[in-house]
């Protein structure tokens, strides 16, 4: 064998295992990417939802707060719509209704079921989507979501 057709070989191979490599660390992020989503593009069935975890994020409407025992019930809404959500555990001191919250967990039957919940402490705080949502849904009433009227 040649010296160049060695060298031939061992580029080759180096770009198949580079390929291959970043063939691997591809596959295993994509199972890790959790995406972000309002309730309105969840319930227009604008993404597959059912059994992918998701992040949902919007407000805590206001009234729809239910605790029973470590059980808690809510909706989270982004103005337009509001979607049922399921958490069991300890809340964060933060949280609140009319109060920015995120929600990590999956859609199951038409219920979210949270299994991880994140209320933010600035007043000021509103997903970019979410904030989206209210103005064309004509419920934007300011920078703050307290000023937000249902």
């Amino acid at each position: 064998m040649t010296r160049k057709k060695r060298r031939l070989y061992f580029v080759i191979l180096g770009l198949l295992a580079v390929g291959a490599a970043a063939a691997l660390v591809l596959s295993a992020l994509r199972q890790d990417i959790v995406f972000f989503f309002s309730p309105t593009e969840i319930m227009e069935a604008k993404v597959p939802t059912e059994g992918r975890r998701i992040r949902l994020g919007g407000l805590v409407e206001q009234g729809s707060v239910v605790k029973d025992g470590a059980t808690v019930r809510f909706k989270v809404t982004d103005g337009a719509n509001a979607l049922p959500v399921v958490y069991e555990g300890l809340l964060p001191d933060l949280f609140r209704e009319g109060q920015g919250v995120v929600t990590e967990g999956r859609m199951g039957q038409g219920v979210f079921v949270a299994s991880e919940v994140l209320a933010k402490h600035d007043e000021n705080y509103m997903p970019k989507e979410v904030a989206e949502s209210l103005k064309k849904s004509g419920h934007w009433q300011g920078e703050h979501p307290e000023q937000v009227q249902k």
